[in-house]
C-alpha cells in the first residue's frame, strides 16, 4: 500500500540547489529521489552513530578520516 506523501517548501541557496540539480543528473533521479536518498543515508548513519560505531573515509593508501557528524 502507497504511504500519504506531504508536501513541503525547501529554501537553498544558489550552491545548494547547483549541487542538488548536478547530483539529479549524475544519478539520472529526481531532486525529489536525491533528497529523499540523502534522507535516508542520514538516517542509517544517525542510527549506527547513536549504537557507538563510527563512519570513516579511507583512501587508496588506507589512510583513515573519521567523519564527525552534527
Amino acid at each position: 500500500m502507497a504511504q500519504a506523501k506531504k508536501t513541503m517548501t525547501l529554501n537553498l541557496t544558489d550552491a545548494e540547489m547547483t549541487a542538488l540539480e548536478e547530483l539529479s543528473i549524475k544519478k539520472d533521479l529526481s531532486k525529489t529521489q536525491v533528497v529523499r536518498q540523502a534522507l535516508k543515508l542520514y538516517q542509517l548513519i544517525e542510527l549506527r552513530i547513536d549504537k557507538g560505531e563510527k563512519l570513516y573515509f579511507e583512501d587508496d593508501k588506507k589512510s583513515k578520516a573519521e567523519v564527525m557528524m552534527l
